[in-house]
């Protein structure tokens, strides 16, 4: 046998042996592949697992372990018996030109419509300078007394979070000096997994006047 046959016959041998090997180690791999892949969702389906971000819902179940809570279960039934009602009307609030200022200092938005009174006077449709729209909507949690500790709507609830806004309009402006206050009605409530959710319409009034400032849907999440 010269050296090209050699090493012919050596690979050949080489090649056999190799796809006998991954004939018979290729099943393992996969066994071990499945049962890996199957520790790993029962693992994240484990409830307990589900528990360590507490505000991680799943609203895809039937389970709801809120309803095994009474205090939130009596709260869920007395607040979907408010649905539609104006639960709340707060005390007016005067937005004083200072408070436009300093809200545009904090912003960077220093329009004239906001800061100048004199050229708003001359130049301006509404002849005065008016509040930012977004300072109209940063007042709801002073308007609706959110910010009163001494004054809890929900004592039972663990943590009440605001979940943010479905959306927000800003119908008519707020000239400077003029005094707001806002409504409010709950108008959905959700029993989820681990708390609920409650979605207000919360409208702000102006003084002497139909028309609303702000109208805007605020989500709450009351955890147990």
């Amino acid at each position: 046998m010269n050296v090209v046959e050699f090493i012919r016959d050596k690979t050949q041998r080489l090649q056999r042996n190799n796809a006998e090997f991954r004939a018979k180690i290729n099943p393992q791999f996969k066994n071990l592949s499945e049962l890996f892949t199957k520790t790993i969702s029962n693992t994240l389906n484990n409830p307990w697992i589900s528990r360590i971000n507490p505000f991680m819902e799943d609203s895809n179940t039937d389970e709801l372990p809120i309803t095994l809570i009474p205090a939130a279960v009596e709260l869920y039934k007395k607040l979907e018996a408010q649905l539609e009602e104006e639960d709340f009307v707060g005390e007016w609030f005067c937005v004083e030109q200072s408070c436009i200022n300093q809200f545009a200092e904090v912003t960077g938005d220093d329009q004239w419509i906001h800061t100048d009174p004199e050229r708003a006077a001359r130049e301006s449709p509404f002849k005065s300078t008016i509040a930012h729209g977004f300072l109209t909507l940063s007042l709801l949690p002073r308007l609706t007394e959110a910010v009163d500790n001494t004054n809890n709507p929900y004592p039972d609830a663990k943590m009440v979070v605001n979940y943010g806004l479905n959306q927000v309009r800003f119908p008519y402006p707020v000239k400077a000096g003029t005094r707001v206050r806002a409504r409010r009605k709950l108008i959905n409530v959700t029993a989820m997994k681990k708390s609920i959710e409650l979605v207000h319409e919360t409208s702000i009034e102006l003084e002497n006047s139909k028309r609303f400032a702000c109208v805007a849907e605020t989500v709450l999440r009351l955890y147990f």
